[in-house]
């Protein structure tokens, strides 16, 4: 336990970032809301104010729309970091009303169920050929192998990127979202620079070749999405077209890994998966809530609040734990339990509100199909080594996850 002023909470602290669920669970107790000096951010721990507060209008991802950053009390980005905040200023994900409105408008256009829903053929026997591919070695990283590949392909097949071009979007997703821990570093905020250019530079050419010769893909559809006249700029599109990328593989890699690596150190829910496939839309869900792949979603405070009593005021920041929100006891019994069963799981893995994850419906059938790949081509796999975490908080994954196929 922490002394009466300090908080259980260090997302700098290898002994928290093994298992952080713990220091929530005292977070919770403290209050509702809670001042982290380290960051100036307030921690909102408890679910029930995390799932209020991502509807609440009097917060937003940016502020720019109401407030400049002298008004709002806040400094300018670095210049040398323009290209990062251009590309990421531009997406949906970090737009308020009425920019975000006409923008998802457009791209859920362009990102239809249908659309979603072809792809499941596709997903699944690219699923099935890298499972049996690390059957055929007697295992692997789970991570490399297996994790990662799938939904890159499938945001590459998606966007029209060709094969010979999909080397460098997993690294360059890598650095950008490398911004969005808390407090990064000079060689961080340097990389994702270096990363946005890179991928805008890309993207602008494939556009450019996309507007001369429109094919089925995601990029052509956004070039042909209107609305009364609305287009998106090309800006827009390189945005919308990196967050998807990031944000469509980023939260399915680390699912994927977390979720495996639960299961292994729970054999007894890994046998009754084992024993009744029926299981796996369950297991998806209670996995994402057990072990949260996105940790903190940040929102600007746009005017004062009041949680249980604390005034917020304009110009702060609130963090808002997702993991602490799904493992609140006054929502999940027993919520340090892993259960596939749980018929009650209002997770909010995939946020909520305006900004819930467009591509969640993707991510399920992308996750189902690596999941019913892996249990019925490789029935005996095991962990082969204890992994390592990755040194990340906001955006919590592994190293790596070495398994045998006995």
């Amino acid at each position: 336990m922490s002394g009466p002023g300090e908080l259980a909470f260090d997302p700098w602290d290898a002994e928290f970032l093994a298992d952080p669920y713990p220091a929530y669970a005292e977070l919770r107790e403290r209050g509702r809301v809670l001042h982290y000096a380290p960051t100036g951010q307030w921690l909102v721990p408890r679910h029930a104010d995390v799932s209020a507060l991502l509807r609440d209008r009097r917060l937003g991802r940016t502020y720019q729309h109401r407030f400049t950053h002298e008004e709002f009390g806040r400094s300018a980005p670095a210049p040398e970091h323009e290209p990062f905040h251009t590309l990421n200023d531009h997406g949906m994900l970090d737009l308020e009303p009425p920019d975000h409105t006409r923008i998802r408008r457009l791209v859920s256009k362009a990102f239809t169920p249908r659309t979603v829903e072809q792809l499941r053929p596709y997903v699944e026997q690219l699923a099935g050929e890298l499972v049996e591919r690390l059957v055929r070695r007697g295992g692997g990283d789970l991570l490399t192998d297996v994790a990662e590949p799938l939904p890159v392909a499938v945001i590459a097949e998606m966007l029209g990127v060709p094969e010979a071009d999909r080397a460098p979007l997993r690294p360059w997703s890598a650095d950008i979202c490398g911004m969005y821990e808390l407090n990064p570093s000079q060689e961080a905020a340097a990389k994702a620079v270096r990363a946005s250019v890179e991928f805008s530079d890309y993207l602008r050419e494939l556009i450019a070749q996309r507007r001369k010769e429109p094919g089925d893909d995601l990029v052509s559809g956004l070039i042909a999405a209107h609305d009364e006249g609305d287009r998106l700029t090309e800006q827009e599109m390189i945005s919308t077209c990196v967050l998807l990328l990031n944000a469509g593989h980023e939260a399915t890699v680390n699912a994927t890994v977390n979720g495996w690596y639960a299961l292994f150190r729970n054999p007894g829910q890994l046998a009754a998966l084992r024993a009744d496939h029926s299981l796996v839309p369950a297991a998806i869900e209670e996995l994402m809530r057990y072990d949260t792949p996105l940790q903190l979603f940040e929102r600007w405070v746009l005017d004062d609040i009041e949680i249980d009593g604390v005034v917020v005021p304009r110009g702060a920041e609130l963090a808002l734990l997702f993991g602490s929100a799904n493992h609140d006891p006054a929502v999940f019994a027993d919520p340090e339990r892993l259960d596939l069963t749980r018929a009650d799981n209002p997770h909010i893995s995939f946020s909520a509100g305006i900004h819930y994850c467009i591509g969640a419906p993707l991510a399920r059938i992308e996750l189902a199909a690596s999941m019913r790949a892996l249990l019925e081509r490789a029935p005996t796999l095991r962990l082969a080594a204890e992994p390592e975490r990755k040194p990340n908080f906001v955006i919590r994954g592994l190293e790596e996850l070495t398994v045998e196929v006995a």
